[in-house]
Parts: structure tokens; sequence; C-alpha cells
């Protein structure tokens, strides 16, 4: 999904800066927008350490300028019962799911704020709304991502940040959920290049109509 929404903004003209912990696949995205004639950027950076994306920004602003958008698609999770799953696992899924999003917005607000525009879009989960059995590991920090978008929208939307949080309920259509899940149609799941669209769209909302939270999920999916 992240590859999607990096080529979807590309076609628009922005540059992308790419920020993983791993090089191997965000340089494959950044070839293939380079192919269709945009521009990106590979940036190392783990989203739960604090200096680490500090490091990351910084180079961002020297190398591309101040981002205007940020789209905070971070995740992880282990599925185990609470007292399977021990508290540095926990802990490790909070940072990534929670606390990268608030590094990132820090990192980012400042010059949002001094333009008097921007766009912060946060990636959230079914277990943004409701803690499964078993998914504790997620559920606490995808809920903490959903409050702190709330929180952020009510303090910088005012100031012309628009803040949105979308609910991904569903599995998206990707290699690796289809080698999950083979015997799944693609109808069944939500496409990554659809969900990008939906990205671009919060991102061009008119002020006078911002979405603060939105849900998205295929059209046979029971909720």
């Amino acid at each position: 999904m992240g590859a999607a929404v990096a080529r979807r903004f590309a076609r628009e003209g922005y540059t992308v800066a790419l920020l993983a912990r791993g090089e191997a696949a965000a340089r494959e995205v950044r070839a293939d927008i380079q192919k269709e004639g945009g521009r990106a950027e590979v940036f190392t950076a783990d989203a739960g350490d604090a200096g680490s994306v500090s490091a990351a920004f910084s180079r961002i602003r020297a190398e591309l300028g101040a981002p205007e958008v940020l789209v905070y698609n971070a995740g992880a999770f282990h599925v185990a019962s609470v007292l399977d799953l021990d508290p540095a696992t926990f802990e490790a899924a909070w940072r990534t799911n929670c606390l990268g999003g608030f590094l990132c917005a820090r990192e980012v607000l400042p010059a949002m704020l001094e333009r008097g525009r921007g766009t912060l879009l946060f990636s959230g989960a079914t277990a943004s709304l409701r803690g499964g059995a078993r998914f504790a590991g997620l559920a606490v920090g995808k809920f903490g991502l959903r409050a702190l978008a709330q929180s952020l929208a009510r303090e910088v939307g005012p100031q012309g940040i628009h803040v949105a949080h979308v609910v991904i309920d569903g599995m998206i259509d990707t290699p690796r959920v289809r080698g999950m899940a083979p015997e799944r149609s693609a109808s069944t799941m939500l496409s990554p290049e659809d969900l990008a669209e939906t990205y671009w769209q919060l991102h061009r909302q008119p002020p006078s109509v911002w979405t603060q939270e939105l849900d998205v999920r295929p059209s046979g999916e029971k909720f």
C-alpha cells in the first residue's frame, strides 16, 4: 500500500521521501517512480526510535525541503495471548504503531504551521476500533494512533493543517497477503491502488469539507 500511495503522489508531481527500516523494498519503489518520470529518494529510519526518525527527517529537509504531506503507514503486530506476549515485543509494536506517528508529526508540523497548510494522513486498521482476542499487541498501538490523529486534528486543523485517520477494515491485496490466503479472491480485499486514490483525494479535500476519519472496506466485508 505504501508503494501505491508513493506512486500516486509522484504522478501528481510530488517528490516522494520513502522511509523504511530496510532499503531494498524502498529502492524498488523508487525505481518504479523514476521509470514513470517522477522523483523519489530513500531514507532509512526506524519509526519507533526517536533518534532515527529525527536524523531521517533532518536529511529530508536538507535534501528535499520541508514535507507538505505526511503519510504514516508503518505497522507491526504479533498475534498472541496477553500471557504469551512478552513485554519487549508488546512495546516494539506500540512504538511502531503509535509512537512513530507522534515522532513523525513533530518533525513535519513546524514548517506546515509556518506555511499555514499541510496534510497528515495516518493509516489505521480494524484494531483501531476494536481490540480482538490475541490482538492486544496491535490494538493498543492502533487505538493510540487514532487518539493522536484526533488530538492533532483539533489542535492544528484551525491553523490550516488537515489531519485524517483512515480505518482500513480488511485485508489489502498484496503478494504477502496472497501467499497467506491464496484462496481469497481480489474482490474480498482492498486494492492498494484504490486505497492510494483515497489518500490522494483526502489530501485534495477543500477545507470546508475536511474528513477527520474515514473507514474503508471491500463491499463484501462484514462490519
